[in-house]
């Protein structure tokens, strides 16, 4: 007996021991959240602000309404005020009045200082208020993809509020009150509280009044072309610093569709990350610069187009059917024509041609600062045939995102050099940057020389009329892109085409690099020289504006011309209007007669414009 007792002994010691020693920690944790009932505090979310400081998302103080079924005294009358004041449900509020199976329920959320007064000034038993967080953006429908927006409980759910979630919403804070076993606060009791930590503020490098130019546009471009969407990312070329960044359709961050799930997805996309394309001409740019660095070609050399090429026995067309003729290649650069470019990509062969867009970045992730990045498409090199390295070297056969294109351009004209994107600039408290994102290079793409030339030849590709015409007195280089688009099946969607632009302004202190591009317009014009070029000008006029860019003193005045009356006249004779001219135009159409053109007979444009005629 004596040995059992022992025995019984021990093990109620050893019980002892787990509970108090070894266990000691939990169980006082689990000591404390019987008795105690908490009210959470939560961090203000830090702000979000431009390049110059002006904010673009910030927080301010709401308060939420809690409470606790087992204080109220007169549950009807706490009901029917709060229903009232919060403009709700009487029956809902009822149900959370009387559920006393859980210590609190929350009634509502985000609720203004000014009604949250009058319901603490009611000093109701079992009825609180707790400090919340709402997020107010003062721009609206600006940057709406970019900066995203928040969930009912304050969690960033898309753009950089999701990306930076760790950094911008700090740690909650808590108020805590002892209570008995029924939940009720206790009298004269102990009050804890534990301070909410703000969260950091984020400085991107965007600039909020290029934003407001590049957003103004894009609503002309809506109101022209009716197209289904429409995109704009302006970049500083020698970082991959992201100035600007709009896309259409967008929506108000402070009234965020929630109702429609399907919509709401659809708009808070960023397209210019997400979304693949086939650039087209645009596309040219890599070619030339791999060719001029493997020294396959020069300014002095002659192209031949009669409209087509045959490569294994296919006959790819030139988008001049008619064909351009003899031409320089800075000509053949002007006119865009493909038989040069399917020429340059053959030349270079599929491992040269890899290799150098591998070096851009094509095929693989930029790396920008945003979730939700694709990687383009690109053939597999063991698979391509010589029909496919001509079409990959005007840009069919491959696909890539809009980020990735200008970063890859930004390489051809800062010198050689490809870095990573970036849209934030550094994270700060209030009292001090306590992180600074600089510029991260990853490789050498091409020579100085080789940039520098490329810089020239997209200069005079703008320039038909002579030296900085495009923008009289700027240097302003660029290049038109059209793209076909296809369908599910494969097959070339009639009708439907992305029409984009890239382009680069050089000042004195600072470059700025454009690329601008519309998804299926539905004007009845399409190429990128008549849909995306002049918004393109249009932008780079607005920075020259905003920023007081002075004139390079070598500027030439811009000629302007009335538009002559070609319809109903035969091609011939209108292409020979045109060149008596010395502008450029584009033919839409195969046939003999003139049947449209854009702009319309006797309109005063300048050369740098883009006529378009359509044929029958």
């Amino acid at each position: 007996m004596i040995m059992i007792v022992a025995f019984i002994f021990c093990i109620l010691f050893l019980r002892l021991f787990v509970l108090q020693i070894v266990n000691s920690k939990s169980m006082q944790i689990k000591a404390v959240e019987q008795w105690v009932r908490t009210l959470p505090l939560t961090a203000k979310r830090g702000q979000i602000v431009d390049t110059q400081g002006n904010i673009l998302a910030i927080s301010y103080t709401s308060y939420n309404v809690y409470v606790r079924a087992r204080e109220i005294k007169d549950r009807n009358e706490v009901a029917s005020y709060l229903s009232l004041i919060l403009d709700m449900n009487f029956e809902d509020v009822y149900k959370r009045v009387i559920n006393t199976g859980i210590s609190e329920s929350l009634v509502k959320m985000q609720v203004s200082s000014e009604i949250a007064s009058k319901i603490v000034q009611k000093n109701y038993d079992g009825v609180y208020v707790a400090e919340n967080i709402k997020r107010y953006y003062p721009y609206g429908r600006s940057l709406s993809q970019v900066i995203g927006f928040l969930t009912s409980d304050s969690t960033g759910q898309t753009g950089l509020e999701n990306k930076y979630e760790n950094i911008l919403s700090g740690v909650d804070g808590k108020y805590l009150t002892q209570s008995d076993v029924r939940g009720i606060t206790l009298n004269d009791s102990l009050n804890y509280y534990v301070e909410a930590i703000d969260g950091l503020n984020l400085k991107l490098n965007i600039d909020i009044n290029i934003q407001t130019i590049v957003e103004s546009v894009l609503d002309k471009i809506v109101l022209d072309h009716s197209p289904k969407s429409a995109s704009v990312i302006i970049m500083d070329p020698s970082t991959s610093d992201i100035i600007a960044t709009g896309i259409t359709p967008s929506f108000d961050l402070n009234n965020v569709p929630r109702d429609d799930v399907s919509t709401l997805m659809s708009l808070s996309k960023n397209i210019t990350v997400t979304d693949v394309y086939e650039p087209g001409s645009t596309f040219k740019i890599l070619t030339l610069a791999a060719a001029l660095s493997e020294n396959l070609t020069s300014f002095d050399e002659h192209f031949y187009c009669p409209g087509y090429r045959i490569v294994d026995g296919e006959k790819i067309k030139c988008w001049k059917t008619t064909g351009h003729g003899d031409q320089t290649l800075i000509e053949a650069v002007q006119n865009s024509c493909n038989c040069c470019f399917m020429d340059l990509g053959l030349r270079l062969g599929v491992d040269k041609m890899y290799n150098y867009l591998k070096s851009f970045g094509i095929g693989s992730p930029s790396g920008i600062d945003i979730s939700g990045e694709s990687g383009g498409i690109l053939l597999d090199k063991n698979s391509v045939q010589t029909v496919d390295l001509a079409r990959i070297a005007f840009g069919q056969t491959v696909a890539v995102s809009q980020v990735q294109l200008i970063n890859a351009f930004c390489s051809v004209i800062n010198g050689g050099t490809l870095n990573t994107p970036s849209l934030v600039d550094s994270y700060f408290s209030d009292s001090q940057t306590l992180y600074q994102n600089y510029t991260i290079s990853k490789n050498k793409t091409i020579s100085n020389e080789v940039s520098e030339q490329m810089r020239y030849i997209l200069e005079m590709a703008l320039s038909k009329t002579g030296e900085m015409s495009f923008i009289e007195g700027y240097k302003v280089g660029g290049k038109t892109g059209t793209a076909q688009k296809y369908g599910e099946n494969g097959a070339i969607s009639a009708g439907k085409y992305v029409s984009s632009f890239f382009g680069f302004l050089n000042g004195e202190t600072t470059s700025y690099a454009l690329l601008l591009c519309v998804d299926e317009p539905s004007s009845g014009a399409y190429y990128g020289s008549v849909v995306a070029k002049p918004y393109a000008k249009e932008i780079f006029e607005g920075i020259i504006n905003l920023k007081n860019i002075p004139k390079d003193d070598k500027s030439i005045q811009t000629q302007t011309i009335t538009t002559p009356n070609l319809v109903g006249l035969s091609l011939s004779r209108a292409l020979a209007e045109l060149e008596k001219l010395n502008v450029y135009y584009e033919v839409d159409g195969e046939g003999e007669m003139i049947v449209s053109q854009l702009p319309k007979a006797n309109t005063k444009i300048d050369k740098s414009t883009t006529i378009l005629i359509k044929t029958n």
